[in-house]
């Protein structure tokens, strides 16, 4: 309930998601606990991402690191903390109470006095935001600070104050990487001790970036996904896979293993599988590809790095049929 009301005084700022468009969060303000906190402002722009193509996100390889579940960001002017204010104290069930501790540390003095009207314009507070994606970690409980006064400008001494690192981070989660149904050869069916060509379009597989801002700080970060390999798992312990082990690394032209021709027929294929039994009883087989992507980011304070590699894979019915020819 709490929440409700302090939506309806504060100013909305979100925007949907379009096909090469952005999206973002809004500055309206909640309540929770002891706390005030804020949607988060940040804008994410994906260049050139076809709303209607099949995407997935990446898994991070390493299990222990996960993009950030809370931070603090510009969030309220001086006129929106004061009416956020008052329409705590208009609440049910201790708002009278909470207004009034509040009030003692944004109106009397200690540490601000008249929410800052006298600085509107000047700097703005900021709030405790939930990454929408992370709220049920626990980590995200770790934003337990009032809205505090930063002026413009200024970055203040806070380690989760919002920073190029965080919003690359954040874009991380918002990378969007194409379908991995790769193309075989044959298409239809495998055939026993036959192999199986298995490739992926350099026109799909290319980098994938991701840009997330704060509107009117100048502050952004881009964060690229770029593919390295792609990874087989054919499905079952019978089976021999090109190359040994399934990792098939991508190329200059930025391919993926090789397509089928009729003259390269009695070759093994730089990427792909071969079956050893038939399907005939078992029903297909689940050929799982898996492409990894290294990640990098830069920003407009001229910050960059790494972020952990990720993946993200789809699987495919295969069938094999049980004859020792085939015409291709």
């Amino acid at each position: 309930m709490a929440a409700v009301l302090l939506l309806a005084v504060m100013p909305s700022a979100s925007h949907a998601a379009g096909p090469g468009g952005s999206k973002g969060g809004n500055s309206n303000g909640g309540q929770n606990g002891q706390n005030i906190t804020a949607e988060t402002k940040i804008q994410v722009s994906v260049p050139g991402q076809s709303g209607s193509a099949k995407t997935g996100t990446l898994t991070s390889e390493n299990s222990n690191w996960t993009p950030p579940a809370c931070w603090y960001e510009p969030s309220f002017s001086p006129k929106e903390i004061e009416a956020t204010v008052k329409a705590i104290g208009g609440l049910p069930l201790f708002g009278d109470v909470f207004a009034t501790m509040l009030n003692g540390y944004y109106k009397d003095g200690t540490p601000y006095k008249d929410y800052n009207l006298d600085q509107q314009g000047k700097g703005m507070f900021w709030a405790s935001v939930v990454n929408p994606k992370r709220k049920d970690d626990p980590a995200a409980t770790s934003c337990d600070k009032l809205p505090f006064w930063v002026p413009n400008g200024q970055t203040p001494a806070e380690p989760l104050a919002v920073s190029p690192q965080i919003l690359a981070e954040y874009a991380y989660d918002e990378l969007r990487l194409p379908d991995t149904t790769v193309t075989l050869k044959p298409g239809d069916k495998s055939t026993v001790n036959l192999p199986t060509w298995a490739w992926l379009d350099k026109t799909t597989f290319r980098p994938v970036s991701v840009t997330a801002s704060i509107p009117n700080s100048g502050l952004s970060a881009t964060t690229t996904a770029t593919p390295v390999s792609l990874k087989l798992e054919p499905g079952t312990a019978d089976a021999q896979l090109h190359p040994a082990g399934g990792v098939c690394p991508i190329a200059a032209d930025g391919s993926i293993g090789a397509p089928f021709s009729q003259d390269k027929a009695n070759q093994a294929p730089p990427c792909g599988v071969t079956y050893l039994r038939s399907t005939t009883r078992t029903g297909p087989h689940k050929l799982r590809a898996t492409v990894t992507w290294k990640v990098e980011w830069t920003s407009t304070t001229g910050q960059g790095g790494t972020l952990p590699s990720g993946t993200f894979g789809t699987t495919q019915d295969v069938t094999v049929q049980e004859i020792q020819a085939i015409n291709r």
